[in-house]
């Protein structure tokens, strides 16, 4: 079933012309509790006016997270370290060859619609994977992306991206995990958020036959970003402040 999110109107998610968003990457695999504790205190700096908003591209060790809908009995293997995790959502995998990307904007001044928010996260996945030939879409019962798999047997899709937001004083966090060539067996250690039906499982744009490297993934979510959530600028030099001076990139 199609969401109904696809008619919401996600034009008034684009910041004023002024207002470019730090556009931040990562090359190191950095630890969860370091980009949890970095995110809180972006946020409070976005919140204040501080600092400018930020989508931060990474990626993590191998690791479990579980959002406030896990339940205990979706890790059904604890072969990596598991944290709580005050975003939405369930029990999710992170990992090397997964791109997962921080998003922190102020959506008291663009817009304070979480519903409508979330939907550009998947707006934004879609038209990024339709820079590679895939057809991402959305559906009423399962936040994410998905894709089709007639390859499979009918009825058949597998999740290739997975969303869960957090906010404070209407600034976000967490955000998006697109799979591009992760190791997908590590999946099998948990329920995917929460998804126990055997039709719909995981995948990645590898897995799907596209091998594109994590920079070309880079490259087309910061053209669908602006399409969507407006400008943005490149970080400073990793010597410069991130969100303080104990916080460098």
């Amino acid at each position: 079933m199609v969401n109904g999110r696809e008619n919401l109107d996600l034009t008034p998610f684009s910041g004023p012309p002024d207002n470019a968003v730090e556009w931040r990457i990562s090359d190191s695999p950095v630890p969860y509790p370091e980009a949890v504790a970095a995110m809180e205190a972006r946020t409070a700096a976005i919140a204040d006016g501080s600092l400018p908003e930020l989508v931060w591209l990474l990626e993590h060790p191998p690791l479990y997270t579980s959002g406030t809908s896990g339940k205990t009995a979706d890790l059904l293997d604890a072969r990596f370290p598991l944290f709580a995790t005050g975003r939405g959502g369930q029990v999710t995998y992170h990992g090397p060859g997964q791109r997962v990307a921080y998003v922190m904007l102020d959506l008291k001044r663009r817009r304070p619609d979480v519903r409508a928010y979330v939907a550009s996260l998947e707006e934004w996945i879609i038209r990024t994977l339709a820079s590679f030939n895939v057809r991402g879409e959305r559906r009423e019962d399962r936040v994410g992306v998905w894709v089709r798999r007639p390859d499979k047997g009918a009825g058949f899709e597998d999740k290739i991206a997975a969303i869960g937001v957090r906010l404070k004083r209407w600034v976000s966090f967490h955000g998006i995990a697109l799979n591009v060539e992760p190791d997908l067996s590590h999946f099998s250690a948990i329920v995917p958020c929460g998804v126990v039906d055997p039709r719909y499982g995981v995948t990645s744009l590898v897995d799907l036959g596209h091998p594109v490297t994590m920079m070309d993934v880079d490259i087309a979510l910061r053209q669908a970003f602006e399409e969507i959530f407006g400008t943005t600028a490149a970080a400073l030099p990793e010597t410069s402040r991130f969100v303080s001076p104990s916080y460098p990139s």
